[in-house]
C-alpha cells in the first residue's frame, strides 16, 4: 500500500477534473431548468406593475439565479460526486488503482481537496454576490416590482412595541441618532383596548425622544380626528428597535450579519437565531467536502455484481438525508430550540463520522 495521501499527480488531477466538470455540469442543467420554472411563476406579478417588460424580466433572472446556484450548489457536487465514482467503477478505474495499492480514502482525496475548493468559491460567491443580490430581490419585491428606493438604508413596514403600545414606521431611513421615520403610526392601548391612534408624516430621534411633526390624533371613543402638529412621544424607545427590527440574514454577507448581531447584543435583543445563520455561512459551503464521502459508496465494489445501481441509491439517500438534517437543525437554531453551534455544526459533524464509517466498515 502507498503510503502518501495522495495519488499520482497524473491520477490526483484525472479524478479532481472529471468530478468538477460533472458536478459544474449538473449545476448548469440543475439552474436551467429551476431558473425557467421559477420565471413562469413570477412573471405574472412582474408584468402586473406598469411599466414592466422583458428588461424587467432579465433583471430579475440576474437577481434570481445566485440564489439558485448558491441553493443547489450541494446538490450538484453530490450527484457529481455519484456521477464520477459510478463511471469510475463502471471501467474498473476504481479495481485499477485499489489493485495498485491504493486504499479508498486515497482514492476519494482527490475529490475531498476540489471540494474544498468549490467550498471556498461558495463563500465568496455568496459573500460578494448572493447576499446582495437576495437583499435587492427583497426590497424589488417589497415594492411589488417597481422602482427601488434609492437609500440602501431604507427599511420597510416597521413594527416595535412600547409597554402596551404599538408603533408602526411605513419606513425607517439611516441608522443610530440620524434615523428617520417615515409614516408613522401610534396605537395607544390602555389595558388592551385600543384608546387612539396617532398618525405622524415624520419622527427624528431628538434627546432621548421621538418628535414626531404632522401629527394627527383620531379618538377611538368619540370618532373625532384633531391636529397635533409637532408632538413628543415615545421616550425611551430607541432608533436602534427600527433599524434592526428586520434583520434578514440572507441578505446580509458574513461580516455584515457579524456586525448587526453584535449591534442587537448591545441592545438587548436576541440573537440566537442569527447566530446560527451566521454560524451555517461556514458549515453550509463546507458541504461541499462531505459530499465525496458520503456518495462513497457508489464508486466501490463490483460494477458487474449488479449492485451498482443500489449504491447509487445508498450514496443519494446518504446526501439527501444530510440536506434534511441540515435544514431541521438550522430551523430548530431558529426557534431557539438548539444552541446555534450545534444547529450549524451537528448534521456536518454527524454525517462526517457516518460517512467514514460506512467507508471504512465496507471499504478498508
Amino acid at each position: 500500500m502507498q503510503l502518501q495521501f495522495f495519488p499520482s499527480r497524473t491520477v490526483t488531477l484525472y479524478t479532481a477534473r472529471m468530478f468538477l466538470v460533472r458536478s459544474f455540469a449538473v449545476l448548469a442543467g440543475l439552474v436551467l431548468i429551476l431558473t425557467t420554472l421559477d420565471l413562469l411563476g413570477e412573471s405574472d406579478k412582474i408584468f402586473a406593475y406598469p411599466g414592466n417588460g422583458e428588461a424587467q424580466l432579465w433583471t430579475y433572472v440576474g437577481l434570481r439565479v445566485p440564489q439558485i446556484i448558491s441553493t443547489f450548489l450541494k446538490f450538484s457536487v453530490l450527484l457529481g460526486t455519484l456521477i464520477t465514482l459510478a463511471t469510475l467503477n463502471q471501467n474498473s478505474e476504481v479495481i485499477s488503482m485499489k489493485a495498485s495499492g491504493l486504499s479508498a480514502h486515497q482514492i476519494l482525496a482527490p475529490l475531498m481537496v476540489a471540494g474544498v475548493l468549490v467550498a471556498a468559491l461558495s463563500f465568496t460567491f455568496n459573500e460578494r454576490v448572493v447576499a446582495r443580490s437576495t437583499a435587492t430581490l427583497s426590497a424589488w419585491q417589497k415594492a411589488d416590482y417597481g422602482p427601488i428606493p434609492k437609500d440602501s438604508a431604507v427599511q420597510s413596514n416597521l413594527w416595535v412595541r412600547n409597554g402596551e403600545d404599538l408603533i408602526r414606521a411605513a419606513r425607517a431611513i439611516g441608522r443610530g441618532p440620524d434615523t428617520r421615520l417615515e409614516g408613522v403610526s401610534i396605537y395607544d392601548r390602555t389595558g388592551n383596548r385600543l384608546t387612539q391612534v396617532i398618525e405622524a408624516k415624520e419622527g427624528r430621534y431628538v434627546d432621548g425622544v421621538w418628535r414626531f411633526t404632522g401629527a394627527t390624533r383620531f379618538d377611538v371613543a368619540t370618532g373625532t380626528e384633531a391636529q397635533l402638529g409637532t408632538i413628543s412621544m415615545a421616550r425611551g424607545v430607541s432608533p436602534d428597535r427600527f433599524t434592526l427590527a428586520n434583520v434578514d440574514p440572507d441578505g446580509l454577507s458574513f461580516f455584515q450579519l457579524r456586525q448587526a448581531i453584535a449591534d442587537l447584543k448591545a441592545a438587548g435583543r436576541p440573537t440566537k437565531a442569527l447566530e446560527a445563520s451566521l454560524w451555517h455561512k461556514i458549515s453550509g459551503p463546507l458541504s461541499a467536502v462531505l459530499m465525496p464521502l458520503l456518495g462513497a459508496v457508489a464508486g466501490f465494489g463490483l460494477a458487474r455484481s449488479g449492485k451498482l445501481f443500489v449504491r447509487l441509491v445508498v450514496g443519494m439517500g446518504l446526501g439527501f438525508t444530510y440536506f434534511v438534517a441540515d435544514n431541521f437543525a438550522l430551523a430548530m437554531g431558529n426557534l431557539g430550540a438548539y444552541p446555534p453551534v450545534l444547529a450549524a455544526w451537528a448534521p456536518f459533524l454527524l454525517f462526517l463520522l457516518i460517512g467514514e464509517t460506512v467507508l471504512v466498515r465496507t471499504e478498508e
